[in-house]
């Protein structure tokens, strides 16, 4: 899959200091995730499931 072509997309939590930031994108039948820092680095492929399954987990643990 080239993630060059995707769509990503910066998370709202994201500070604007560079900090510490996830884009998304929307893939086949995945989420992609990768660090808004290093873009030509690693992308993590997550079902839907998945990632709403992480993101209801960390808000229950706030």
């Amino acid at each position: 899959m080239d993630f060059n072509d995707l769509s990503w997309r910066k998370s709202t939590r994201s500070l604007s200091n560079g900090g510490e930031c996830v884009e998304l994108a929307d893939a086949v039948d995945a989420v992609a995730v990768r660090d808004s820092k290093d873009p030509d680095g690693p992308v993590l492929l997550v079902t839907r499931a998945a990632l709403r399954s992480a993101v209801n987990s960390a808000r229950a643990t706030r």
